[in-house]
């Protein structure tokens, strides 16, 4: 019997150790790795360019559903701090059978600043200046996954007027198609 493929997803704060983890489990597993800043940098030279991250994530999200689909599995180095972005991905890996793991990457404050910082000045193009204040707005918008998500809990309802998670992940990524259970994932 063939396993199930994977879809990792790396979520934490930016200089906690993600995309390094990220970089080990592709290694060890032989899989794609998707990292948003390694996009953003050589494509806009900027982490939000007018919006064109969440463009760039939707994307990213599109292909490890076809990486997906096609068998293979697929890590996710994005960050995702908030649950609602976390349950939509996740649902994006179990509508193709997908088993989700969620690795939650985590450092003393004081260290994980000084990782970014010093990731900035030795290799600035798989990164972006941050300044304390950045730092402060990223440390005060990151909601820890909970011990239900961690848990891989039953996946609540889609919020507010969305329904499903696949419509409130094509508005949170605009790039990402509104695909569901039977669809190819293409766009329309």
């Amino acid at each position: 019997m063939t396993e199930s493929p994977v879809l990792y997803l790396t979520v934490g704060l930016p200089g906690a150790g993600k995309t390094t983890l990220a970089r080990r489990i592709a290694e060890d597993e032989g899989i794609l790795r998707l990292t948003p800043d390694e996009w953003m940098a050589p494509l806009f030279r900027h982490s939000d360019a007018n919006g064109r991250r969440d463009i760039l994530e939707g994307r990213l999200i599109w292909v490890a559903h076809e990486v997906l689909r096609s068998g293979a599995s697929v890590i996710l180095d994005f960050g995702c701090w908030s649950p609602d972005e976390r349950y939509a991905i996740r649902m994006v890996a179990e509508s193709v059978g997908a088993r989700f793991d969620l690795r939650w990457v985590t450092l003393d404050e004081a260290e994980r600043r000084e990782r970014a910082t010093t990731r900035w000045r030795t290799a600035p193009e798989t990164t972006f200046p941050m300044t304390d204040d950045d730092h402060d707005q990223f440390l005060a918008l990151c909601v820890p996954p909970s011990p239900a998500e961690l848990s891989y809990a039953a996946v609540p309802a889609a919020p507010g007027d969305f329904e499903s998670w696949f419509a409130w992940a094509s508005d949170r990524w605009p790039s990402l198609p509104r695909f569901d259970r039977t669809s190819s994932g293409g766009d329309h």
